[in-house]
């Protein structure tokens, strides 16, 4: 049905085909049934102690405001992260800030943390149990006079509905976000997060979401504080301000962040460093490229335990996890490796 669909909803500009998609998911008319494949124990894993189905999940900037992951997780991912969430609601950078560049199967946004703010989505969740293992992950306000405190805010009201928590210090549509990546800066949020666990009595595990830019000398520092702080894992990796060069698409030159096929290989080469520099002992989620069981067994063999998709749903439609799962398994059978999780590092 998608293929049919695609050149509409492509006609449309990509924030109001986004806006259609979430309220087509509210419906919540398709049965989850119609996403499973065969042999999907050969999926099953872990992330942060915890099981789940399989390790393929939507990344945050989809359900921003958290408004239809139980949707989400009929569609046969394993979990969903949603936000970006602040503590004021927010309408983000003026429009357009999202743009297809189909030439090349990416996309650029410049989106800034649109989203309902974090009273709306604590409430969102009380009223609406997660019906799948929900990452929350949570950024400062634009307008914010104390970055750090916006973190601590949010932190403290959603803890209690999220699996994990991630801390997003990686976007570049937030001035000075990236900031967070610099050894002096990360410290101190560290300090405070760990604080907030401690207050609070937050057992949930803390995840950092990093930039795909990140200097080469600062990853030795960032993997310190990681261990000093006792972070339990991280994302690799956000979009990129870089990569344009080798891009075909007249929308290549948009400002913003940089998503799906030329983030592919950077992000690939950055989880490996990480695995192989953490010696294996911090949990990893990749992101960026991802929209194929081969995409998604390539990061997972360098060293993520899980992947994250966003940009590979919107050129391949809501199906996506149930082919990328039929390929992973017979992938897996092909290579003789009985489940997902013995693959992981096995190429880092």
């Amino acid at each position: 049905m998608f293929s049919i669909l695609k050149p509409y909803i492509f006609s449309l500009d990509p924030e109001v085909a986004h806006d259609l998609a979430i309220k087509s998911l509210k419906l919540n008319l398709l049965p989850k049934s119609i996403f499973t494949v065969n042999n999907e124990n050969m999926l099953q894993t872990t992330l942060f102690n915890k099981k789940i189905p399989n390790p393929i999940g939507l990344a945050a900037g989809f359900d921003k405001s958290a408004e239809v992951y139980n949707s989400l997780f009929k569609l046969g991912y394993g979990f969903v992260e949603v936000g970006t969430i602040t503590p004021k609601r927010q309408l983000g950078n003026p429009k357009p800030r999202i743009f297809r560049l189909e030439k090349d199967q990416a996309l650029i946004n410049r989106l800034g943390f649109n989203n309902h703010g974090s009273e709306i989505v604590s409430k969102r969740l009380a009223e609406n149990s997660p019906s799948g293992f929900l990452g929350i992950n949570i950024g400062p306000n634009k307008d914010t006079q104390n970055k750090e405190e916006d973190y601590y805010i949010c932190l403290s009201r959603l803890f209690s509905y999220a699996d994990y928590v991630t801390i997003n210090i990686s976007s570049p549509n937030t001035e000075g976000l990236r900031s967070f990546h610099d050894e002096k800066e990360l410290k101190k949020l560290l300090t405070g997060i760990n604080r907030v666990k401690k207050d609070k009595n937050i057992l949930k595990p803390i995840i950092l979401k990093l930039s795909p830019d990140i200097n080469g000398n600062d990853i030795s520092k960032i993997i310190e504080l990681i261990f000093q702080y006792k972070i339990d894992g991280i994302v690799i990796s956000n979009t990129t301000d870089g990569n344009r060069s080798n891009l075909s698409d007249f929308n290549k030159n948009e400002a913003g962040g940089l998503s799906g096929q030329p983030l592919k290989d950077l992000s690939t080469k950055l989880i490996k460093k990480f695995y192989n520099e953490t010696r294996g002992k911090i949990q990893i989620i990749g992101v960026g490229g991802v929209d194929s069981g081969q995409a998604a067994f390539e990061k997972i063999i360098s060293g993520a335990n899980a992947i994250q998709l966003y940009t590979g749903m919107v050129y391949k439609g809501p199906g996506v996890v149930k082919e990328m799962k039929k390929e992973l398994i017979s992938i897996l059978k092909k290579e003789n490796i009985k489940n997902i999780r013995d693959a992981i590092g096995i190429n880092a």
